[in-house]
């Protein structure tokens, strides 16, 4: 798997996803404290933080009295924890990528060494200001520190509220000019700090929606690198820029469609992808629905998508299906969010409290990992399911068509598979065999539907967005768990098709199903009644299609998975997918539409009720003329 680029990869191994479950122990017995308990590390406001004259001071120059044996022990224990949470902070990067438990004691030591080390200089900055000579960018780098632990542990537990956690730590280093002077230093690492620390930031805050603070910390970026490139003319001045050119493009393919004011089209109206209740049509549970979405194993490796970090557009948005608002919307149904910081959202209880599974399923963010790789956390993932879990796998990737016999003996591999690591490392050893003859050996950097066999052992949910998708619809149920597959289409008309580079349209429907039906037809912007218009039909729509799951035949394979919130949005997302690419004229090829396997009844996708509330939609935004109403005469055309 790709690590970060050293200008903006954390100082923890990118492959980390630590567990912020406390399970450390004093003396004999276990304390089991939430780490959120020492919020007041960013909650503190120490008045002397705000004493300026003190930084216009070259202590290194000030003739100094002898310490005496107070200031001597304060001194020695400031730089014993400092070096002591240096070491515990390096060491994560040696525990392993994957699992749920490894490294929870670790964890807390750390968290609990910066917890007071940062107390420490709080309670002792006189001394340290004036004797030890402490600057700003130190104290800084703590708060950084702090920041990115939350952060780790958002990834690894999917639960916002520390994200949250970690902005606030980022949104104060900001707020009180940590790093104001790193520009002074003769070196330039200060420098390069800085701006990890802006690059860092600026992916929480993407991740947390935050659209107007984003903006002002790319310009500030853009500034820093300016005057970084000028002050000390350093060799990864592209890099940098590189950085830049990313997160601006990310940026711009993010929304996948603009919400404006009627009154100010220049001010657009930030959409939360995430769930919550009012998203979620609600089902009458039956004992067939007994499965929980437990784990989730996300893997992003198309080549021409805009990223930023190590999360493509695609990546972005489906990580966003599995997590709920921590907060409940108050503009609904727009689901505006705040461009500043509320605090701390309620922290849920713990598996190790209360035995109660987390709100959000774990997640493992994979950016072009190679096959092996994917094996791995998939076994992880498939040792720690609980009873009744499932897992999801999604996959972004660019197809692998290799040359092949007409009638393929194994489907699992004689139909080529996904290139989710490096393209020019594949199409290498590609080219040394002919084009005109099949293979002799199967390609092993490829991932085959094959490969994921054996993890039928347990109940899978499996999205696939690619050019071979298709590929994926063979696999055997031999091991009588539930398994489900939703694929995209494999090619798309010609202007949707040239826009993969912000991500792929299965994907957003997924994500936001009413800006897929936008982009199928080159719609990017729509005033606010009109969304609002658009998302009471959707969940006219999804209310009624629910209904249909319960009365129509379909594949029984189906319903444990509607039980889970999360895997029955997406399953009812596929579903306006689908009918709505079935009623558009340009979509007319039976490779311009998405496949499930098993495969649903084609009288949901066609069913009169749903058609007609998915042309009233199309009504409203102005390209109904593009779509087929088939709702008087019955049939939809049939496919070429």
């Amino acid at each position: 798997m790709r690590r970060h680029r050293d200008y903006y990869r954390d100082e923890i191994d990118p492959d980390w996803r630590p567990e912020y479950e406390r399970d450390h122990r004093e003396g004999d017995h276990r304390d089991h404290r939430d780490p959120r308990e020492h919020r007041d590390l960013r909650d503190h406001r120490d008045h002397r933080d705000h004493r300026d004259h003190r930084e216009h001071r070259d202590r290194r120059m000030v003739k100094m009295t002898p310490l005496d044996d107070h200031e001597r022990k304060i001194i020695i224990e400031f730089c014993h924890l400092l070096e002591k949470s240096k070491q515990l902070f390096n060491g994560l990067r040696e525990l392993p990528p994957y699992g749920h438990k490894q490294w929870q004691s670790y964890f807390g030591r750390t968290f609990d060494v910066y917890t007071k080390l940062w107390k420490f200089q709080q309670q002792h900055r006189l001394i340290l200001d004036t004797r030890y000579g402490l600057k700003r960018w130190q104290i800084g780098e703590i708060a950084s520190k702090i920041g990115q632990l939350y952060y780790h542990f958002y990834l690894r537990t999917s639960e916002t509220a520390y994200l949250r956690e970690a902005f606030a730590f980022y949104h104060a280093i900001r707020g009180r000019s940590y790093y104001t002077k790193a520009n002074r230093e003769d070196k330039c690492e200060l420098m390069v700090k800085k701006l990890r620390y802006y690059a860092r930031f600026i992916v929480v805050a993407i991740l947390l929606k935050k659209s107007k603070l984003i903006k002002e910390l790319v310009r500030e970026l853009d500034r820093q690198v300016i005057e970084y490139g000028a002050t000390y003319d350093p060799e990864d001045q592209a890099e940098w820029n590189v950085v830049l050119e990313e997160v601006k493009a990310f940026l711009i393919a993010e929304p996948g469609i603009a919400v404006i004011y009627p009154d100010n089209p220049s001010v657009a109206l930030t959409i939360s992808g995430r769930v919550n209740n009012m998203t979620i049509p609600p089902i009458e549970k039956t004992p067939q629905m007994y499965l929980t979405l437990q784990d989730a194993v996300i893997i992003g490796s198309g080549s021409y998508q805009v990223k930023f970090s190590e999360l493509t557009i695609d990546m972005f948005r489906i990580l966003q299906n599995l997590e709920r608002e921590s907060e409940t919307p108050e503009d609904s149904p727009h689901c505006r969010s705040s461009s500043t910081a509320k605090g701390p959202a309620p922290i849920p209880k713990g598996i190790q409290e209360n035995g109660l599974r987390p709100e959000n399923p774990h997640k493992y963010l994979l950016f072009k990992p190679s096959p092996s790789q994917v094996l791995i956390y998939l076994a992880s993932s498939c040792n720690d399911l609980t009873v009744n879990g499932a897992i999801l796998i999604y996959i972004s990737a660019d197809g692998y068509h290799p040359n092949q016999n007409k009638h393929p003996e194994d489907y699992g591999y004689d139909i080529g598979g996904l290139i989710t690591t490096s393209k020019s490392d594949i199409f290498k050893e590609c080219n040394k065999e002919r084009k005109d003859t099949v293979p002799k050996y199967k390609e092993q950097q490829i991932l085959y539907p094959g490969d994921l066999q054996p993890f039928t052992r347990k109940p899978l949910f499996i999205i696939v967005d690619s050019d071979n998708s298709y590929a994926f619809q063979h696999i055997p149920r031999i091991f009588g768990q539930p398994l489900v597959i939703l694929m995209s289409p494999l090619e798309l008309p010609v202007g949707i098709n040239d826009r993969r580079k912000k991500g792929g349209l299965f994907t957003l429907y997924l994500h936001n199903p009413i800006a897929g039906l936008c982009n199928t037809c080159d719609v990017f912007t729509l005033p606010i009644p009109i969304w609002d218009k658009c998302i009471s039909l959707l969940d006219v729509f999804m209310k009624e299609c629910v209904r249909l799951l319960l009365r129509v035949r379909m594949d029984p394979v189906y319903y444990p998975f509607l039980g889970d919130d999360y895997l029955r949005l997406l399953i009812l997302r596929y579903i306006f997918c689908e009918c709505t690419l079935r009623l558009h004229k340009g979509f007319r090829a039976r490779s311009n539409l998405t496949r499930a396997a098993p495969p649903l009844p084609d009288e949901l996708f066609e069913h009169r009720d749903l058609v007609s509330i998915a042309l009233e939609m199309t009504g409203h935004i102005g390209i109904k003329n593009q779509f087929y109403d088939s709702t008087p005469s019955g049939p939809l055309p049939s496919r070429e």
